[in-house]
């Protein structure tokens, strides 16, 4: 979801640069919704559990792009399944890009000996240069972001009008353990900004399991509201663009609030915002990362797929006070 997310700006800003262009994002037909309303965007669903699943399925698919009449292909996904599809168009003498996801780079500064701890480039600069190198020009260091969406009536139903309060986001979860923040830890980061009565608090996650959780962090405090299904998508959305902070792991939240323009809050535990993945246009300081002196070989993996030994709780040393202090000052801003 994180890396379909940070293809929007990148999108985005392409479009508002070269309105005559007709671009076809093709994905997953969950993640429609990121792309609604940027001007000459279409939507083609991929249907990889039927139509399109498995080789010959990708030959379909490529017949079916095909149909289209595309003159170029930008592979940001970079992937087998991608590469086929582009591969496929190559032949057939349309010009194709790829994005280089910097595999190298990001390995020497995850392993353990001989790292080196410099920022790599960030995937959404280097979708820029895909752009680029098929012959046009975008420029992201200006980003227009859409307009807070205007809330329905059905979603005000369950969150409530915002008036002068201010909504927090708080998503506490990530694909892999070591990207968590203690929940213990969690907790305590929610009742300290709960204790502010015009606060209003929204959990976001997904499954059965993961709302149990929401709902015992949100211990029946009216101004915390568990929004895991109870929403859809793109109400979602709707309710994201409306923050005033999101507070994420390194998490595919971050990502979709940040091509929103919302404040973003993230916290790093294996992983590190020098491997290319923070938020689209957020500031460093946002991204809080546990302690290098006191555990040096940070970071230890590129996705926080990686188990190293002693390692187990890097994320407790990012304190409570600090992640409070760290919303609260974009509150203020």
């Amino acid at each position: 979801m994180g890396d379909v997310a940070m293809t929007v700006p990148v999108i985005r800003a392409f479009m508002q640069q070269n309105p005559c262009i007709k671009i076809t994002v093709v994905s997953r037909p969950f993640f429609k919704p990121f792309f609604d309303g940027i001007h000459n965007v279409d939507f083609f669903s991929v249907d990889v559990k039927g139509r399109h699943k498995g080789f010959f399925g990708l030959l379909k698919l490529y017949s079916d792009l095909k149909k289209r009449n595309i003159d170029a292909i930008a592979d940001l996904h970079n992937v087998l399944r991608s590469q086929i599809i582009r591969n496929l168009f190559a032949f057939s003498g349309k010009k194709v890009a790829h994005t280089d996801k910097g595999r190298a780079e990001k390995k020497a500064l995850t392993r353990a000996v001989n790292k080196i701890f410099q920022p790599v480039k960030s995937m959404v600069d280097r979708h820029v240069d895909t752009f680029n190198q098929l012959g046009f020009k975008v420029d992201i260091s200006n980003p227009i972001f859409p307009q807070k969406a205007i809330l329905s009536n059905e979603i005000v139903k369950i969150l409530g009008e915002k008036g002068n309060n201010k909504w927090i986001g708080i998503a506490p979860f990530a694909q892999y353990e070591s990207k968590v923040y203690p929940l213990d830890l969690m907790q305590k980061v929610i009742d300290d900004l709960a204790s502010n009565t015009t606060h209003k608090i929204f959990l976001f996650g997904g499954g059965n399991k993961e709302i149990e959780i929401l709902n015992s962090l949100a211990n029946k405090k009216a101004n915390v509201i568990t929004i895991a299904g109870k929403l859809h998508l793109y109400q979602e959305l709707q309710l994201i663009s409306n923050l005033n902070v999101m507070l994420s792991m390194d998490s595919g939240n971050s990502h979709i609030a940040a091509m929103l323009g919302v404040k973003v809050i993230t916290l790093w535990g294996a992983t590190h915002p020098f491997a290319g993945f923070a938020p689209f246009n957020q500031p460093l300081e946002n991204c809080l990362t546990a302690d290098r002196e006191k555990y040096p070989l940070l970071p230890t993996s590129v996705y926080g797929n990686k188990k190293v030994a002693g390692y187990e709780e890097v994320m407790r040393s990012i304190s409570v006070e600090k992640v409070v202090f760290s919303i609260q000052s974009q509150l203020a801003e």
